[in-house]
């Protein structure tokens, strides 16, 4: 087991999901990745979860904002960007033609929060780490492995996150579109056609699963709803595309080889 201990500037750090039901949605993730559980208070006198295997952090679980509940806006899972200087980094997408979601918090003596949304309208968080580094577990069984940029507009995307964090881009043998940073692959990103509907660009979160069968196969179990069956893709591995009871979307990937080494460790 390979404990990260840092993450570099500009690469994700942290998964968290916003729920309606916190009780529930510990329940399934425990169920089906065997996630054990940490609560905290927050400053807005609610409470905030962290995901653990074997005491070490590997996602959040929070309560869906009573606002975004009004709005019928279903759970959500975000990724977070790490960076020392959350506030100069969005005045530089500011710029770039992003906008301010939500105005930089500190977190009590975890660190300090942002909210971006790209030019092409997907969300994304920004961490500046003082106690809490982010996930300490990544790229193994039962965690998070991937953050996957889902666009109808790439050039633009790229254009964006080239601009603010100093991300390349690349492409696989099967054409999907990947972000580097210096020469790691650090996400990806998909873009959307008609098919998706009135599904919005977002960032979504991709955990590892050692038989894609058997987590599918448990997700139902449980209460979730298959989005997409297990389902090849190229040479990489097989994904399904999971809905959780309470409608968070995340998509479970076992991979035909070994995946990269964590950051940091």
């Amino acid at each position: 087991m390979q404990v990260v201990k840092s993450y570099p500037n500009n690469m994700f750090c942290w998964v968290d999901l916003a729920t309606s039901d916190v009780p529930a949605a510990k329940e399934f993730y425990s169920g089906l990745f065997g996630w054990d559980y940490y609560d905290m208070s927050t400053p807005m006198g609610s409470h905030y979860s962290l995901c653990q295997i074997e005491g070490y952090n590997v996602a959040g679980l929070s309560n869906l904002p009573a606002e975004m509940m009004a709005q019928n806006i279903p759970p959500i899972w975000s990724s977070y960007i790490k960076h020392d200087d959350i506030d100069a980094v969005i005045a530089k997408a500011t710029a770039a033609g992003g906008t301010l979601a939500m105005e930089p918090m500190d977190v009590m003596e975890s660190g300090r929060l942002g909210v971006l949304q790209d030019p092409t309208g997907a969300m994304v968080s920004l961490w500046q780490p003082k106690e809490h580094i982010g996930a300490q577990l990544v790229n193994m069984p039962n965690a998070w492995v991937w953050s996957e940029l889902q666009t109808k507009d790439p050039e633009t995307a790229h254009k964006f996150y080239q601009t603010v964090f100093d991300w390349g881009r690349d492409q696989d043998p099967n054409g999907y579109h990947l972000f580097k940073l210096g020469e790691r692959m650090q996400a990806g990103m998909l873009q959307m056609d008609e098919s998706w509907g009135e599904v919005p660009p977002n960032w979504g979160v991709y955990f590892m699963s050692e038989d894609i069968e058997a987590t599918a196969a448990r997700a139902k179990e449980l209460g979730g709803a298959i989005h997409v069956p297990p389902t090849d893709t190229g040479t990489v591995g097989r994904f399904a595309v999971v809905g959780d009871p309470q409608g968070g979307v995340f998509t479970a990937m076992q991979f035909d080889g070994p995946v990269d080494a964590p950051p940091g460790y």
